[in-house]
């Protein structure tokens, strides 16, 4: 009876063994089949978030781009937590070029986007020759290739502009001017327009297409460079050091210059090369002659474009001038005919503005090349012949046969010809 008893529990023992035996090896497969099927979960799951990540950086890095370019609010700094996903936008400023890196995290899963761009100018150009509320006037023989977009009066003496031509606001007025393509101003007088008229008030003028009465007025358009922006600019040169001394400062060699600050005038002439590596402000005068090169480095990121700023905040009446003269010529980063990076030559000279005579800048005897004129409180004088990237000022002038052909127009959906352009990205890349 012992002996029977005995082998029951026996039986008893090895099934029991037998059952955890299974379940070992049971668990053993079951592990074996799902432990790669979880780590390839896991990894699907990483790519996701990782691609999602990526999207999110750049996302967020079109949106920091957006805003720097129209002027809106934007720090370094910003969080951006979207779904679980934090995205900070970290912004930096050297030598003319912002740098915006947009790092995205999700669980430790880290994507980075980072993108150069131009800073200081920082604003949109949108006419190839765009002109303040002093008006553009045409004198002598002096004509014009290209578009205007005027906040104040265009008149001439029977001069022509090979384009289109906006007079904007309620007191917009065409005066004398043939204009082969379109015409917009409230009022068009002793004009020819070659193609469409738009105007409310049309006398003694000649329309070859379509004349539109009782057209609304074009708005009239900021200029694209504020004060606080060429503040920027000057703030970039100051951290690049000062120049003191000589007074004049006098450049007749090849030099490599900026970003810096010169506290008196600057006088580059004779065969001297000047290569700017950042900008340059200079309170004082700027005069360039006599044959000298003006150009960008060519280890300036592309498309970046330096400023040559005169502005004296202690006599913006008489100085702060920019003179341009005797075939001064001004190339891009990659040499003559480069369409991705030019100049800036900024006055800050605001005579016309308080009702004064004198010239913030003044260009003639052929001068040319990859250069920006800009002078959003002055008169910018134009004779002889000039070639030129874009021009805007509070008024623009030109006499004395002065042909004005800008070679990198800024279209405006009014103007019906001419090249376009806009601003470009140096870089746009992911980082590691």
């Amino acid at each position: 009876m012992e002996q029977k008893q005995k082998m029951k529990y026996d039986k008893g023992a090895a099934m029991l063994i037998a059952v955890i035996l299974f379940l070992f090896v049971s668990s053993t497969i079951v592990l074996g089949i799902t432990a790669p099927i979880l780590k390839q979960a896991r990894i699907s799951t990483d790519l996701v978030r990782s691609k999602e990540s990526y999207y999110y950086a750049e996302g967020a890095l079109e949106d920091a781009f957006y805003r720097i370019k129209n002027g809106k609010s934007i720090s370094s700094g910003d969080t951006i937590i979207t779904n679980g996903y934090t995205t900070t936008i970290t912004i930096t400023t050297a030598s003319g070029v912002k740098t915006i890196l947009a790092v995205s995290n999700r669980d430790g899963i880290i994507r980075k986007m980072q993108s150069q761009v131009v800073a200081g100018v920082g604003a949109s150009f949108n006419y190839g020759v765009q002109v303040g509320l002093g008006g553009f006037v045409l004198e002598n023989s002096s004509t014009i290739t290209g578009n205007i977009y005027s906040g104040g009066p265009i008149t001439g003496a029977g001069n022509t502009i090979s384009g289109d031509a906006v007079s904007s606001g309620s007191s917009g007025l065409i005066d004398d001017v043939h204009i082969t393509n379109s015409a917009y101003a409230h009022t068009i007088q002793d004009s020819d327009v070659d193609a469409n008229a738009y105007y409310v008030i049309k006398t003694n003028t000649t329309v070859g297409g379509t004349s539109f009465p009782n057209s609304p007025d074009q708005p009239v358009a900021n200029l694209p460079i504020s004060d606080e922006q060429i503040a920027l600019l000057e703030a970039d040169a100051v951290a690049g050091g000062v120049i003191s001394s000589p007074c004049p400062y006098k450049i007749t060699s090849t030099v490599t210059l900026g970003p810096k600050k010169i506290t008196c005038d600057l006088e580059v002439s004779g065969s001297a090369v000047v290569t700017l590596a950042g900008s340059v402000w200079v309170t004082g005068d700027i005069d360039i002659k006599n044959s000298a090169l003006i150009k960008i480095s060519s280890s300036f990121p592309e498309n970046t474009s330096p400023a040559l700023i005169a502005d004296n905040p202690a006599n913006r009446s008489s100085g702060s001038k920019i003179s341009l003269q005797n075939t001064a010529t001004f190339q891009g980063s990659g040499g003559s005919g480069n369409s991705d990076s030019y100049i800036f030559a900024i006055s800050q000279n605001n005579s016309a503005e308080t009702g004064g005579t004198n010239d913030a800048i003044s260009m003639k005897n052929s001068s040319a090349g990859e250069v920006v004129l800009y002078a959003g409180h002055g008169q910018i004088s134009i004779e002889n012949s000039a070639t030129l990237r874009q021009v805007t000022g509070y008024k623009i002038k030109m006499k004395n046969s002065a042909n004005l052909i800008y070679e990198e127009g800024l279209a405006d959906t009014l103007f019906s010809s001419g090249p376009s352009g806009g601003w470009n990205i140096s870089t746009w890349q992911e980082v590691q």
